[in-house]
């Protein structure tokens, strides 16, 4: 199977080397193809582009910026491949990945699959701390790939592949950011095509970010699910609502302590020591394990603040979700 490889890129060229020499080393023995797309970017990665081109099959292409919706669209549009591989620029690739979607692909054909995703040792104590918290299985990372059945998993593009003729039926990605990913396989899903979890596909997501991008991020985040369930209410589930009823919870345990009650305040710092023994304990480092419970903190509190609001907004006021919060909708 020919496969073309969708990266949209926005000003990292650091990023984009580093995601190209993994790809110069990968163990896949079939030909593939690299589509980089530069959204519109100020700081371009076409000197770095062509530095792998006797490594790679690859093709750069320069579009104004619309967001990585449409330039992943724009990237599969031009791209060759009859099953597209979309990456962000901030992943590495290991040597095995295409070979496990080429062998799962063999072995059960499907026309979407989403990879799951790991640290690797070099990164950053935060970006481990931050992985950890959108992966484990005490966070929403866990109730996310509970609730997802493998068989019925809601692929990220960051690590997320979709045929051609699923692309052409569907018309890609929409233009909300983020939400685009659901957005999408709920499509599909209406249209009678199927998605899966290879689990042994994973890239390593770097997710360059700090404490307060993440918190931008996961508030994002939480803003994007009712508007999701506005338009799709059959895939609501109740699962969405956690981290809002979490921080809700919280806000009531300090509260009953002014009377003296101390139940719930003992069960969320028991939950906040788990966090910490399990992080540190998968991550070696007691350190991490601290900065995880920040992480988690943090993406409790920036998801749930923003389900709250757009739940008001949206689910009841009504409001258009683009008039409502036009920053999530890129113009194209």
């Amino acid at each position: 199977m020919y496969f073309s490889l969708i990266i949209p890129v926005y000003n990292r060229p650091d990023e984009v080397d580093e995601l190209l020499e993994s790809l110069s080393k990968l163990d896949y023995k079939e030909p593939f193809e690299v589509v980089i797309v530069e959204d519109g970017s100020s700081v371009k990665c076409g000197d770095v582009v062509r530095q792998y081109q006797d490594k790679l099959s690859i093709s750069y292409y320069y579009k104004e910026n619309s967001g990585p919706g449409d330039s992943r669209n724009y990237g599969m549009k031009v791209a060759k491949g009859e099953y597209f591989i979309i990456f962000d620029s901030d992943c590495i690739i290991p040597s095995q990945y295409l070979t496990e979607v080429d062998k799962a692909l063999k072995a059960d054909y499907v026309d979407c699959f989403g990879g799951p995703d790991k640290a690797l040792g070099s990164f950053s104590d935060i970006q481990k701390a931050i992985n950890f918290a959108m992966t484990s299985f005490l966070t929403t990372g866990g109730i996310r790939g509970g609730s997802e059945k493998i068989g019925k998993f809601q692929p990220r593009s960051f690590n997320m592949g979709i045929s051609r003729k699923a692309f052409e039926a569907s018309k890609g990605f929409g233009n909300i950011h983020p939400g685009e990913d659901p957005d999408l396989s709920i499509r599909l899903w209406n249209l009678g095509f199927q998605t899966r979890l290879f689990s042994a596909a994973y890239v390593y997501h770097k997710r360059r970010i700090d404490w307060d991008k993440f918190s931008v991020q996961v508030n994002k985040f939480g803003k994007a699910r009712p508007i999701l369930n506005s338009w799709y209410p059959q895939y609501s589930k109740l699962t969405f609502f956690f981290p809002t009823v979490f921080i809700i919870g919280l806000a009531l345990s300090v509260a009953l302590l002014v009377f003296t009650y101390d139940f719930l305040a003992k069960l969320y710092c028991v939950y906040f020591f788990m966090i910490f023994l399990v992080s540190s304990y998968q991550n070696r480092s007691i350190k991490i394990g601290y900065l995880s419970v920040t992480a988690v903190w943090k993406q409790f509190l920036g998801y749930g603040m923003g389900f709250m609001e757009s739940y008001y907004k949206v689910i009841i006021l009504k409001q258009k979700p683009e008039e409502a919060f036009p920053n999530l909708f890129f113009k194209v």
